[in-house]
């Protein structure tokens, strides 16, 4: 079990390409008992839930 913490939508700067550009950017945050919870999968859940928001169309495909 844990808690995911999922922070609010703002305009942050980053660069692309040599350039600094605003970026919609939303913050992660992952609690979990270390006891019962790998790491490994944690950050899996992480990144699965980081492409689901990125790409909404994928999770509905079910790809």
């Amino acid at each position: 079990s844990g808690i995911l913490g999922m922070h609010a939508i703002q305009e942050r700067a980053v660069v692309r390409n040599g350039e600094v550009v605003a970026r919609p950017m939303m913050y992660l945050a992952l609690s979990y008992d270390h006891r019962v919870v790998d790491g490994k999968e944690a950050v899996t859940f992480l990144v699965r839930i980081k492409e689901a928001i990125e790409d909404p169309a994928r999770l509905a495909l079910g790809i």
